[in-house]
Order: C-alpha cells, then sequence, then structure tokens
C-alpha cells in the first residue's frame, strides 16, 4: 500500500518514523515551508531515510496536484495538518484519507481542541481518527481513544504524555484495519458537535475577579500557548506553571498576598492562585519570585493594572 504522508513537528516525524519501522511503503511526505532557524523533524527524518519531500505553499496549486498523481498513493495519512487539504486530493487515493484529531469528535472540532477541553474544566478527552471530507474535522470516525485529563495538566502534558502516543498508537491500528478491509465510517452525531475557533492571547486573559477554578483552568488551558495574559504597573506578562491554594483566605481580586521561594500568591474569590513561572516582552520565561525581585513586586501589589 502506496502511502503518502501529510504532517509537521514531531507527530509528524514519529508517525512517518513507526510507519517506516512497520515496513510500511511511505512514497512521499508533504509538509510545510521551511521556517528559518526553526527545525522541521519530519522533514529531516524523510530525508534520512530517502523519502522525497515536497514542501508547496500550497496543496490547492494545479502543478503540486499533478505531481501528486504521479505518486500514485493507496492512502493519504494526515499527522498533524492545521491546513485544509482540497477534496480532490482527500478523495483520489483509492483506499482514501485518514486524520488525526485531539478530541473525541464531533466534540471540540477546531485547532485549539486540547486548550478548550482544558479551559472547560472537563476531565475527559481523547483522540480521533477520522475520514477527513470539505468541513472543519466533521468527517467519518474510524476510531477513537479516550484519555483523562488530571486536574493539573496543562496543554503540554496532556498532549506529548497522552494524545500524542494515543494518536500514534491509533494511526498504526487505523491503517491495519484499512489494509483488512474492515476500517467503518461512523457518521459524526452533530448534535453533539461543537466547535470552537483558535485559542489566541485574546482568550487567554486573566480576569482576576473570576472563582479561582476559572482562572487555574484559564491558565493551565493555555500552557505553553498562548500563555495566560495579566499586567503589572502597564507591563504585559505571561504566566505559567500555576497551583491553586484552596486554604487561603480570600482578599482583593489579583492582590499580591505572599511572595516566597515557591513563587507569588495572588488572591482570587475564595481562595488563591500560586504563580510559579513569568514571562515577560523582555524575558524568557523566569522563576516569579525572581521576577519580583527584579520589579520590586511586594504583597499588597495588584495584578491586572
Amino acid at each position: 500500500m502506496r502511502i503518502i504522508c501529510v504532517g509537521q513537528a514531531a507527530f509528524g516525524e514519529k508517525v512517518l518514523q513507526k510507519l517506516s519501522e512497520r515496513g510500511e511503503e511511505v512514497v512521499a511526505v508533504y509538509t510545510t515551508q521551511d521556517i528559518p532557524g526553526k527545525r522541521n523533524p519530519l522533514k529531516e527524518l524523510a530525508i534520512q531515510i530517502r523519502i522525497p519531500v515536497f514542501q508547496p505553499g500550497s496543496m490547492r496549486f494545479p502543478e503540486i496536484y499533478e505531481e501528486y498523481k504521479r505518486l500514485k498513493p493507496d492512502l493519504n495519512v494526515m499527522a498533524f495538518v492545521t491546513s485544509i487539504l482540497p477534496e480532490y486530493i482527500l478523495n483520489y487515493p483509492r483506499m482514501g484519507t485518514i486524520q488525526y484529531h485531539p478530541s473525541l469528535l464531533p466534540k471540540h472540532r477546531g485547532g485549539s481542541a486540547i486548550n478548550w477541553a482544558i479551559i472547560n474544566g472537563e476531565t475527559k478527552t481523547g483522540i480521533t481518527i477520522f475520514w477527513p471530507d470539505r468541513g472543519i474535522d466533521t468527517g467519518p470516525i474510524l476510531l477513537q481513544k479516550g484519555a483523562e485529563i488530571s486536574p493539573d495538566d496543562t496543554v503540554g502534558s496532556l498532549y506529548f504524555e497522552k494524545l500524542f502516543p494515543l494518536g500514534i498508537e491509533a494511526l498504526v491500528e487505523a491503517i491495519e484495519l484499512i489494509k483488512k478491509g474492515i476500517a467503518p465510517r461512523i457518521p459524526q452525531d452533530e448534535s453533539q458537535s461543537t466547535y470552537e475557533g483558535l485559542c489566541t492571547e485574546k482568550d487567554a486573559i486573566i480576569n482576576w475577579s473570576s472563582p479561582i477554578d476559572s482562572v487555574y483552568n484559564l491558565i493551565r488551558g493555555t500552557n505553553p500557548q498562548p500563555g495566560a495574559t495579566t499586567y503589572f504597573r502597564g507591563q504585559k506578562l505571561k504566566i505559567f506553571d500555576v497551583k491553586p491554594l484552596h486554604d487561603i483566605e480570600s482578599g482583593i481580586s489579583g492582590q499580591i498576598v505572599n511572595i516566597n521561594v515557591d513563587g507569588v500568591a495572588v488572591s482570587l474569590e475564595r481562595g488563591a492562585i500560586l504563580v510559579r513561572k513569568i514571562k515577560t516582552n523582555k524575558s524568557s520565561k523566569i522563576e516569579a519570585a525572581e521576577f519580583a525581585r527584579q520589579v520590586g513586586l511586594k504583597t499588597g501589589d495588584r495584578l491586572g493594572e
């Protein structure tokens, strides 16, 4: 079975590695164009194992389609794809196209599924391998695998420790089902569908007057990207690596109630949040206690101003 792998980043690399180790016939890799100073691990691996690499600016160019057809693929495997492929490419292989998505579709369609699940305070998620169509994450489901969202999970930990390895395992399982001719196409239940846009900086501004759980979920649901935003004396800050403190008496929302080597405690409704890491526009991520020392932050000061 002639496979074309379409993807990027570490996930695309690991999918290609797994397919290669299993002896699958990967005839080409399509990946993003190079960004100066940034690695493309999928491209690097493909070159290393002598698989042709294509990096079109868009898969919609007519010459790209002609080039693609000459490869005579039986199956497209979409491993971390952030653009929508045209239907004539999705439908060209005789066995179709399969795609990985980090949620249990039809819930959390869109490009920030992991962020929104954590921000919403959910405790369960998973991955879906599906047959993409012209919509955004709307095609029939091939298989799904569930995962727990731990109370201290961030986007980074949930993805890399759980949804990343689950996705690779599921893509391999899906290919086996396709080979055997028993891969299902289960329609998504539109009555259960949700869609959220990309989680951007404007969605990640901390309202220190919100309940402690909402603030905590927002911060871990935007860690590491886009980072939860607040201000101190007009300076924009990104907040990371926090811990809820339910045993601290409530005070003025956003007020600093304690500073020690563990971090900076910020008062909230019904408790406080211990901030461990902070990033400014002028620095990389640093310990919150060190930030407090650098800017003269003290007990009684308020964030968000």
